[in-house]
């Protein structure tokens, strides 16, 4: 029976979030200094009166992980997957001894290797190379060792040329490629990937994948993987862990876990407004507040027909007090397993909107749709010219698209793989 290499025990992670009024930022040497005087002042009056808790940012306490417990063998490959905000990323942070649990136990046996962020885990002003021999001697591998793995790191990396610059000058890719290519040859007994994947290319993201399922099947290596693609989960791993709201959801075959967090993910785009969302990325200067699907007659829809044309219309909120111009708007189009199948993007055909103050809504009409049946869901990014994210909200919304007649022939079938429909002509050619 394959060795337990992690074993967690009732391990929860707590944050206490302190809140301030917005009246409390500083904006210069002299508002610093003013504020440091007044909160000395304060804490000597506060040590006066006992209880005087006034002087006080509020605090709130939050769980980003709560009771989970779970073991994984030598060998395995899980996939963890979760909304933003399940806890995920601080999971993998307590794995790898990045942060402490607030409470529980974490046994791991063997060197762990960890890919988490973009930026992390490298010295900025050493070379690659140098880079290179730092990391193996973290994971505690002589000199020799690495000399013996030095030139497949190169090479999986595909950064010869830049291998004597300083990592600071290499583009987000060339740091995943090399950071990747460390972590997975100098021969770890677990590696950790988060979805910094993502950041690399798709050729690139193939290999990653190929290559961390070599490790585990010829290696016996242990895999953690986080990804919001399920079908890289599916592919590679042999586990599925669903987190939700810092707990431990499900735990079993990865075609399972995929299924229990689509469900579970779409359940709660059915209780949960736009506006209610939190889950988002961006500085919130504008908002997108409310979704909908109108048919050619202006009429609200639930489901889609393909080959009809449809608005799809984004409520929004902008925050910023005055008309914003340059603004980009996008719709993802992506099936149940995250794949994009459409995207609709403004600068795409020189469509900058600019924005009124306060609210407004965005439409985006798609004529004939080219979507097969299936169920979709939708990504709405909007920034400010390509300067600032102002939102990015995943999973906005979803959509059934069922049958309709788009080549014209009545209702045909169609292989439930088929995702986009096209016209096409077709002839014969004599010799």
């Amino acid at each position: 029976m394959a060795n337990t290499v992690i074993k967690v025990e009732n391990l929860a992670k707590k944050y206490v979030l302190s809140h301030r009024n917005e009246g409390h930022q500083y904006k210069t040497l002299r508002d610093a200094i003013t504020n440091v005087s007044k909160s000395l002042s304060k804490q000597f009056f506060k040590s006066r009166a006992s209880g005087n808790n006034k002087y006080h940012s509020p605090r709130e306490e939050f769980w980003a992980l709560n009771d989970i417990s779970f073991e994984i063998k030598q060998g395995e490959r899980v996939g963890i997957i979760g909304r933003n905000g399940a806890g995920k990323s601080t999971l993998l942070k307590i794995l790898s001894r990045i942060t402490e649990p607030t409470r529980g136990s974490v046994r791991i046996k063997g060197r762990v290797a960890s890919l988490l962020e973009v930026g992390t885990g490298f010295h900025p002003e050493l070379t690659g190379r140098e880079n290179i021999f730092l990391n193996g001697a973290i994971l505690g591998m002589s000199k020799a060792e690495i000399k013996q793995k030095f030139d497949e790191i190169v090479a999986f990396a595909e950064i010869e040329k830049f291998l004597d610059t300083p990592v600071k000058r290499y583009s987000s890719g060339m740091y995943v490629r090399l950071a990747f290519a460390v972590a997975a040859h100098l021969e770890p007994e677990i590696l950790i990937i988060d979805e910094v994947l993502a950041v690399g290319d798709a050729e690139f993201q193939k290999k990653c994948l190929g290559k961390m399922e070599d490790i585990s099947t010829k290696s016996g290596r242990t895999v953690l993987f986080v990804s919001h693609s399920m079908n890289a989960v599916e592919a590679l791993c042999n586990r599925g862990i669903v987190l939700d709201s810092g707990k431990l959801y499900i735990d079993s075959s990865p075609q399972e876990a995929i299924s229990t967090y689509l469900e579970t993910t779409y359940a709660l785009m059915r209780e949960t407004s736009l506006a209610q969302r939190t889950d988002r990325k961006g500085s919130g200067k504008v908002k997108a507040v409310s979704f909908r699907v109108l048919n050619a007659d202006g009429q609200e829809v639930s489901s889609l027909q393909s080959g009809k044309d449809y608005y799809f219309e984004v409520g929004y909120v902008n925050n910023t007090g005055s008309p914003l111009k340059n603004v980009i708007f996008s719709f993802d189009f992506l099936d149940e397993r995250g794949n994009t199948i459409l995207l609709f993007r403004t600068n795409f055909t020189n469509d900058n909107l600019a924005l009124e103050t306060n609210t407004g809504y965005v439409r985006c009409k798609i004529n004939n749709l080219a979507l097969a049946n299936g169920l979709y869901h939708f990504l709405i990014f909007i920034s400010h010219a390509d300067v600032e994210i102002l939102d990015w909200l995943e999973d906005a919304a979803f959509i059934q698209v069922e049958g309709g007649d788009f080549f014209g022939t009545g209702s045909c079938g169609l292989p439930s793989s088929c995702k986009i429909l096209a016209q096409a002509e077709w002839s014969v050619i004599p010799n």
